[in-house]
């Protein structure tokens, strides 16, 4: 599933205030200042890159929920995940799953679109 993923170059600073935060060591009681306009600890959602840069999130996620949460598809999307503990499934319109971990992100390529999303008290995916 690896290979219907793609990092965008304006995920590298994004990926430099993850690392920060993880280093700084932030607890899931500690409020982390927003990354991208993502507050901890929400998952955020971007339609492109351009949003991301400019820290413009289209739906921001933070309940742990037992199910998949709809999510109106739409390609490229940028999927940011602040929260420390927490991994997050990303259900594909075409089928399968993709998990985030705690701290990460990824973006997705033109022919795959979310269409669900589901936060988990678990730390591994």
């Amino acid at each position: 599933m690896r290979s219907v993923i793609r990092k965008v170059t304006g995920f590298v600073g994004v990926g430099a205030a993850v690392a920060t935060m993880s280093v700084t060591g932030a607890t899931a009681a500690h409020a982390e200042a927003p990354t991208q306009g993502c507050p901890y600890p929400y998952v955020c959602l971007y339609v492109d890159n351009d949003a991301l840069l400019a820290g413009r999130p289209m739906a921001k996620y933070q309940v742990v929920t037992s199910g998949f949460q709809p999510v109106t598809p739409r390609p490229h999307y940028g999927v940011l995940n602040t929260r420390n503990d927490d991994v997050v499934h990303l259900r594909l319109q075409s089928g399968g799953t993709v998990c985030l971990r705690p701290n990460s992100h990824t973006v997705f390529t033109n022919a795959y679109s979310v269409n669900g999303i589901r936060i988990s008290s678990s730390s591994r995916c």
